[in-house]
């Protein structure tokens, strides 16, 4: 039995072994390249091994595949029998099922229609009369017809997340992962083969990805979250749904495309963030001043960042007691909107400090284990949000501010991992927060959310799909923030990437660099100003005026676009505008001193036969594509924006 999932331009053919022991994968690519030999079918001797072991095949209990790796791990080991397919809802179900074992496992498989994304995951029944323990639960496996892959991933740490790294994996494996109770920002969830196939976790909890070169010259990848799950007689367990995508020229786009599809249309604001101006110290005079000068340079939102609620004078304290510290909290929302503003605010709702009211009264909320003190960091401990308890207390907390006060735009940040954890580790953590993040989208449609841990250290599909934008690191410093955004733009769209203009030093990548350079690296995703803006002159104040106007008549092609990553530069295109945002970060040419030319960004996809610049140059596509758009970059003069339109 064999079926043919179909995407956009791509397909993907599975089958039932024979013996109807387990599935296969025949084919991957381009519509119609299943016509043909699979490139993945053995047809070799099999020596040492079991015939499961050198197959291309989808998923797999320990017991069934000993030596090459499962996807499934049990106390016992555990043999598969095909129980049956059914299609329906745009969804296909394998079924297989282990008698002895007690339960059932089905593989089930989604087709995007619009974008090259197959979207898998499994459904796992209980159908014993005891608790089934799942040491390892994956989502799934694919095998890939290459034997020396070049893997392309996104490594760090606090302050830089989304470097962009890459090995070539001869033989052996590779694992990245995250043990963190969020995805981390040591890895994301996200890997490529050779820049063609790609794989990336809807899981907002701990979770890993492997790829292995198997002895059979295949390469294996394998996604899911980390163990162990346990499964009540008679109960389900439904593991993170893992998205495959297949890029014909690149991924990114193609990832960029899913992410379009799964965000809701809303229009990403430009923002103001006061916390790089006042740290905790939020005094509302000092407050309505910033959001002053900021409605006068063209900001359309204010965030009052940390420091705001009762008992907040710095790391120590206030957490869980989300009530603003001044009686005229209101009034100030009110006149910050009377500027023309809209009113934002950040929250921290799975944390608390240790000596505010809410811990005093409920310690039993606080991930613990019996005997022994809670692991403090940052001084704060953290809520276990998969209690009912602790669900219901964040839903009430939200809405109340949310009724109370006319709030479009909630940061919900979380700056400790989890710790402590019994049992499942953070399995109902992570279904309880997608609930709250549901529970906001359906209950507060007009608010915005910014998802936010630490800086990028929640930034998988699942968390992508429920928030308007994420924060991809608390660095801001610009070359630092740079390299961040263009390894986060391979993985995500740029309509999801919060971006701030700051002051900020460089930690990593000192060199200082303009205003306009740190304007045009925001616009590049969703623009923000974190800056102290009362300490701008005059004429910087003028110079983000016009830049923030710039980047409202090009924010349309840089949210709704498609992008091309092209090193220093990154091109947007949309049917009527191509818009180049362009950085030097090496050394200059030496003109006009010496002999020299100008630097060149060649552009990708042109549709049409030429284009026109804003100052009348024309350029023909195949100018642009094979010379190059050109930039004469100065002391003065290291970053541009360039709108081309078709002539």
């Amino acid at each position: 039995m064999t079926w043919t999932l179909r995407m956009a331009t791509t397909s993907y053919t599975v089958a039932v072994e024979p013996g109807g022991r387990w599935a296969e994968l025949v084919a991957w690519g381009p519509h119609g390249v299943e016509a043909g030999p699979s490139p993945l079918k053995n047809l070799g001797e099999i020596h040492f091994i079991t015939e499961a072991d050198a197959a291309p095949i989808e998923y797999a209990p320990r017991g069934q595949r000993p030596f090459t790796g499962a996807d499934l791990e049990l106390p016992g080991d555990s043999w598969f029998t095909f129980a049956g397919a059914t299609e329906a809802g745009g969804v296909l179900r394998l079924a297989f099922a282990d008698k002895i074992a007690g339960f059932r496992a089905v593989l089930c498989y989604r087709p995007e229609r619009t974008v090259d994304v197959l979207c898998r995951w499994v459904e796992i029944t209980n159908t014993s009369t005891a608790p089934l323990r799942l040491d390892r639960v994956g989502s799934a496996g694919v095998c890939l017809p290459v034997s020396s892959p070049r893997l392309s991933f996104l490594h760090g740490e606090w302050a830089r997340e989304f470097q962009l790294d890459h090995v070539t994996l001869p033989a052996g494996g590779f694992r990245i992962g995250s043990s963190y109770g969020v995805p981390g920002h040591n890895y994301a969830p996200w890997l490529s083969v050779d820049d063609t196939w790609g794989v990336s976790l809807a899981w907002s909890g701990s979770w890993e990805i492997t790829a292995e070169v198997e002895p059979s010259g295949l390469t294996r990848l394998r996604a899911g979250l980390l163990g162990p799950v346990v499964v009540e007689p008679g109960e389900t367990f439904t593991t993170p749904e893992v998205a495959l995508a297949y890029g014909v020229d690149g991924l990114a786009r193609v990832w960029h495309a899913y992410d379009r599809l799964r965000s809701r249309p809303a229009r990403k604001p430009v923002l103001y963030n006061s916390w790089e101006a006042t740290g905790f110290d939020v005094s509302l005079p000092e407050q309505r001043e910033l959001a002053q000068i900021a409605a006068d340079l063209g900001v359309e939102l204010f965030v009052v960042d940390d420091g705001w609620f009762t008992g907040r004078h710095d790391d120590t304290g206030g957490l869980g007691d989300w009530y603003p510290e001044s009686p005229d909290f209101g009034t100030f929302v009110e006149d910050v909107r009377s500027l023309g503003l809209e009113f934002g605010l950040w929250v921290e709702p799975e944390c608390v400090s240790p000596k505010s009211q809410l811990h005093a009264e409920h310690p039993d909320w606080v991930y613990r284990l019996e005997g022994r003190e809670p692991t403090l960091i940052r001084n704060q401990l953290l809520l276990n949000l998969g209690l009912p308890a602790v669900h219901d207390f964040v839903i009430s907390t939200l809405d109340r501010l949310l009724t109370d006060h006319r709030i479009s735009y909630l940061k919900w940040d979380l700056n400790r991992p989890a710790t402590e954890r019994p049992g499942d580790l953070d399995n109902a953590h992570v279904r309880n927060y997608w609930r709250i993040l549901d529970h906001l989208r359906t209950h507060h449609p007009h608010v915005l959310v910014e998802g936010c841990a630490g800086g990028g250290g929640r930034t998988d599909l699942a968390t992508t799909a429920r928030v308007d934008v994420v924060w991809p690191s608390d660095n801001t410093a610009p070359l630092d923030r740079l390299r961040i955004q263009q390894g986060f733009l391979h993985m995500h769209a740029p309509h999801l990437m919060s971006s701030w203009v700051t002051d900020a030093p460089g930690l990593f990548d000192p060199r200082p660099r303009s205003l306009k350079f740190r304007f045009v690296l925001a616009m590049a995703g969703v623009l923000g100003i974190g800056a102290d803006i009362r300490h701008w002159s005059r004429s910087e104040r003028d110079e983000a005026s016009t830049l923030i106007k710039r980047y409202k008549e090009i924010r349309d092609v840089v949210h709704h676009g498609e992008a091309h990553l092209l090193g220093d530069a990154i091109q947007y295109s949309a049917p009527d505008r191509v818009v180049v945002l362009a950085w030097n970060t090496g050394p200059l040419t030496g003109v006009p001193a010496v002999p020299g030319r100008s630097s060149r960004v060649k552009l990708k996809g042109l549709t049409a036969r030429s284009y026109v610049d804003e100052n009348g140059e024309v350029y023909s596509a195949a100018h642009l594509t094979h010379v190059g758009l050109p930039f004469d970059w100065s002391p003065t003069s290291d970053a541009d924006v360039v709108v081309l339109k078709p002539v």
